[in-house]
């Protein structure tokens, strides 16, 4: 699978503007763009998703594209087969884990029945070892527990490829290292592509085959994990 994004976005706030201008093509299993804070990272990530309208440029699946605005194509974010994981988890505080796992199959604005039970669900739950908290809520949940339901609601519908948002920076740092243990050893069992954002080293040495860092807007380096690996590469249209 291969993504390849060349956008721009221009955004303003008050008397502050900031240009996002990212270019790059990714057939790596693993791909986490890295940078600090205020680099575009969320940015790329929610314009990937469909989440925001960039303002030029195209984004492509597998040659497929997602977003091209010459062609006026921008497929809502439910159309593009990935699954999304945010940084807070943004789980719904009034559903149990099952109903917020199910959520992630669910068209419309009604909330999943607490007495479904679906099989995508189901298989979800025991994968990630949630059954005895499903009817739990997510204040009664651990950090981890909080973190593998997100996980879970966002694999359920099947997407292509995952994209996930600092998803270790709400964890205490024990917990943060075993959940890259379990993270990893998961899409290696389910061959799931992944794009990830983060700022933290040991992210980028645990899941990057290919790396790029994002500064100011702009990708100013990229790299694969392993000589002989290289699954990236940099648009100059991007830079």
């Amino acid at each position: 699978m291969s993504f390849t994004v060349q956008i721009r976005k221009q955004l303003h706030s008050g008397a502050r503007s900031f240009e996002l201008d990212v270019g790059f093509t990714t057939a790596a299993r693993r791909t986490v763009v890295y940078g600090p804070s205020g680099a575009g990272k969320s940015l790329t990530l929610r314009a990937i998703a469909g989440l925001l309208r960039p303002d030029s440029g195209r984004i492509l699946l597998d040659e497929q594209p997602l977003f091209d605005a010459e062609a006026g194509i921008d497929l809502p974010a439910r159309h593009r087969g990935l699954g999304y994981l945010f940084q807070d988890y943004a789980l719904f505080p009034h559903l149990n884990v099952r109903q917020n796992i199910a959520f992630g199959l669910r068209r419309g604005l009604l909330n999943p029945s607490r007495r479904e039970r679906d099989p995508a669900v189901e298989r979800w739950l025991e994968v990630f070892e949630l059954g005895p908290v499903a009817q739990q809520h997510p204040h009664e949940l651990s950090g981890g527990q909080r973190q593998r339901t997100a996980l879970a609601r966002a694999l359920v519908s099947g997407p292509r490829a995952l994209l996930l948002d600092e998803p270790f920076s709400a964890l205490d740092p024990e917990l943060r290292l075993r959940m890259r243990e379990e993270l990893l050893a998961l899409l290696e069992r389910i061959a799931m592509p992944m794009l990830m954002i983060t700022h933290d080293p040991e992210d980028l040495a645990c899941f990057g085959q290919a790396r790029l860092r994002l500064r100011e807007g702009r990708i100013v380096d990229e790299a694969s994990a392993r000589p002989g690996a290289n699954a990236l590469v940099a648009d100059e249209g991007g830079r």
